[in-house]
């Protein structure tokens, strides 16, 4: 396949099927930040967040013979992040039972994310959700931004159905006060609308 400036997601595929080396290194730079961003809303930690992103893109390559992608795969990546994600705070054994309250962000966090959300609204958001606390946050994104049931996400963080109702609910009360506070009233109706709050 002839290289060129922008690829296709079949393009990519069929280029990573064929075990061209480029392959990986086109697939990275396509949607290294987008993981990036997806796995920070889960794991707030700029270096364990890098570190699972470019575990994913390893076993991108590692398996390339064996892996069928049905879906898209900018969905497959990122299925295979939160997966890396969920496994990750398994084998930490992360308790977000007992989970101290998030105070914010620090600087190095917080300049993550301005580097990663080139719109002004889009940033505003995932401020608004970064600033969650762990346990609320984790919650929201699994339940909002990867469409699990609180059955779904009770079972894998090991907390009662009850408790993710209760979680959500604080996600989204926190998040009207926050965006409300940043935003004129016709967009904060809009995204209150998208994320059901």
């Amino acid at each position: 396949m002839q290289k060129k400036a922008e690829y296709t997601d079949e393009e990519l595929i069929a280029l990573l099927a064929s075990e061209d080396e480029s392959a990986i290194d086109l697939i990275f730079r396509k949607y290294y930040t987008f993981l990036c961003r997806s796995v920070y809303r889960i794991i707030s930690d700029t270096q364990i967040t890098e570190d699972l992103a470019q575990e994913v893109f390893y076993e991108l390559w590692k398996k390339r013979a064996q892996i069928k992608i049905s879906s898209s795969l900018k969905a497959y990546l990122k299925r295979a992040a939160l997966n890396k994600a969920l496994n990750y705070i398994r084998d930490q054994k992360i308790d977000f039972r007992n989970a101290p309250e998030k105070e914010g962000l620090t600087s190095r966090e917080a300049s993550v994310i301005e580097e990663l959300s080139a719109d002004s609204l889009q940033q505003q958001i995932d401020e608004a959700i970064d600033s969650l606390p762990e346990r609320c946050r984790l919650v929201f994104v699994l339940s909002r931004f990867e469409e699990m049931s609180y059955q779904q996400i009770a079972d894998q963080l090991e907390i009662s159905i009850k408790t993710v109702e209760n979680q959500i609910s604080k996600a989204l009360k926190s998040l009207r006060v926050a965006l409300a506070e940043h935003l004129p009233v016709n967009m904060l109706l809009m995204i209150m609308a998208f994320f059901q709050i």
